[in-house]
């Protein structure tokens, strides 16, 4: 008999599979103590949360038999995630069952902010007839900037249609053809907020959306925009947001979340121009309820040995399997990392081609690790992109995805090669096992090189010219940026060569674009690994 602990509360509707299922016992015991939860936990094969109860290490290091932990909700920011994976317990999410509650919740906040409705309504319910003073806009003809097109973005562009709204957005992994089945146009981030009346933003909070909309996006608005916020508080720079409405660049805004939440002293929230709610974006029944549905089934099937599809972590492999993919794991992913940091462009096919001793049962593991590294570069790598879900997350994108298998290895004993195509260019990378020294890169674009992937590097394309390694070491040693290693290849003297420089700490944009102005440099990235 399985035996699941749910130790927050969780919709009972929700929960009907595990409680009708013959083979589990399910235990609700909410409001527990860290030390009352401590106690018990050794007893359970799973355990159901929302956001109340932090898992933590000690919990875990007590929880002998826990094999599945599930959070009803997207958020994983009370489980200690790297904890549960060095254990291996799975850890499942729902990422799917609020789509509908925050989109709807996003288009609530972007009407009443249109009309003033809250602050029409507050003085209504203060005895102030004001009709004169609440004139607001009309959503028909306007046009709405979205970035971020995901599940939530696209839902709220579907809205946005129906209301005869035109539609630009950004997204990196949304396509032309994709963009065209949803009917938006695509854009930059500049050309998103220099055209739109309404700008909404739908992207996880990771190190490339921070602060995404700044004072410098700020500068280049039409006067009189409106902001929504409904997905994440540092998406928008508060106190930029804060000086576009003193200055009269942004009407109104409309904010769900904050980047302290609650918000204590947020001048943002008494703002009389700020339409604001407590982080409600997921705050529906029905929400509460698909949420509970989708990770009480998901850690059924995960118990019971089934296909599932939520798991932020990788759970355990058969020692057999894992012995042998080990060493593929890592390289696979920074392959993805890799390539994803050094081409340019909307991704809309991803090839992968094995060759060696690789085991078949062993390549949907390791394209599926492929993915992850390409998709966390923009989607982030805090349960958003996993090995688990990162083919669902791809297709939702539109990205296809192929992989096979070649007898030629070119001289070594295995091979994954990593195939990029954009809207913009094509490239790939070339990495394998060495016995005895690990994972190395052999190929970059037909430029062979033997690069070990690890830590800071620095990537240039160039011309193969004399001086060109020099200036861009003195530059690098300038700015107080350790060279440890190098690697450069070239196909013929005097033609396209790139190189590799291993550094010992990240270089600053400051320092890449003066590496970039270097004559014969045609492109510099900058990755971390």
């Amino acid at each position: 008999m399985l035996k699941i602990l749910v130790s927050d509360p969780i919709s009972e509707i929700g929960l009907k599979q595990l409680i009708d299922a013959e083979d589990i016992h399910l235990d609700v015991k909410t409001g527990l103590k860290p030390e009352e939860l401590l106690a018990i936990i050794g007893d359970y094969h799973g355990l159901l949360v929302r956001s109340q109860t932090k898992v933590t290490k000690e919990i875990m290091d007590a929880a002998k038999q826990l094999r599945v932990i599930g959070r009803a909700g997207v958020g994983v920011d009370n489980i200690d995630i790297p904890a549960a994976t060095e254990r291996g317990i799975a850890v499942i999410n729902a990422p799917d069952g609020n789509t509908t509650s925050t989109a709807e919740h996003s288009f609530a906040m972007l009407m009443a902010m249109a009309r003033w409705i809250p602050q029409a309504h507050q003085d209504l319910k203060q005895g102030i007839w004001n009709r004169k003073k609440y004139v607001g806009v009309e959503l028909n003809r306007k046009t709405l900037g979205v970035i971020g097109m995901g599940r939530i973005g696209a839902e709220v562009a579907k809205r946005a249609k129906a209301f005869n709204m035109n539609i630009i957005a950004y997204d990196p992994f949304i396509t032309e053809e994709r963009a065209k089945q949803l009917g938006v146009k695509l854009g930059t981030v500049e050309e998103v907020v220099m055209q739109a009346d309404f700008i909404t933003v739908h992207t996880p909070l990771t190190k490339e959306t921070k602060y995404i909309i700044n004072d410098e996006q700020f500068a280049v608005m039409k006067k009189g925009v409106r902001i929504i916020n409904c997905a994440r508080g540092g998406i928008v720079r508060e106190e930029a947001l804060l000086r576009a409405l003193e200055d009269g660049k942004v009407a109104a805004a409309a904010l769900d979340v904050y980047e302290e939440e609650p918000p204590e002293e947020n001048p943002l929230v008494n703002h009389p121009n700020v339409v604001t709610t407590p982080h409600l974006g997921a705050s529906t029944e029905e929400a509460q309820l698909n949420v509970a549905i989708d990770v009480a089934e998901e850690v059924y099937h995960y118990l019971k040995n089934e296909p599932f599809r939520n798991a932020v972590n990788l759970p355990s492999l058969n020692s057999e399997i894992l012995n042998h993919v080990r060493p593929y794991v890592q390289l696979a992913e920074k392959l993805g990392t890799v390539i994803v940091n050094i081409i340019l462009g909307a991704i809309e096919k991803i090839e992968i081609q094995f060759a060696g001793d690789i085991f078949d049962k062993e390549i949907d593991l390791l394209t599926r690790t492929v993915q992850k590294g390409i998709l966390a570069y923009h989607l982030g790598s805090e349960g958003v992109v996993n090995d688990v879900n990162a083919p669902i997350l791809a297709k939702g994108r539109g990205i296809d995805v192929i992989q096979s298998r070649t007898s030629q290895s070119h001289g070594f004993t295995n091979l994954i090669t990593v195939k990029v195509k954009t809207n913009h260019e094509e490239k790939y990378i070339s990495g394998t096992i060495l016995n005895g020294y690990g994972a190395r890169v052999v190929n970059l674009n037909g430029f062979t090189v033997d690069l070990i992937p690890e830590g800071n590097l620095v990537i240039m394309d160039h011309i193969d010219q004399p001086g060109i390694i020099g200036k861009v070491g003195s530059t690098l040693g300038n700015a107080n940026v350790n060279i440890a290693t190098m690697q450069v290849g070239r196909n013929e003297l005097g033609g396209q060569a790139v190189a590799f420089l291993g550094v010992d700490a990240a270089a600053d944009e400051s320092v890449l674009e003066e590496l970039k102005r270097i004559e014969g440099v045609q492109n510099i990235f900058q990755v971390g690994l």
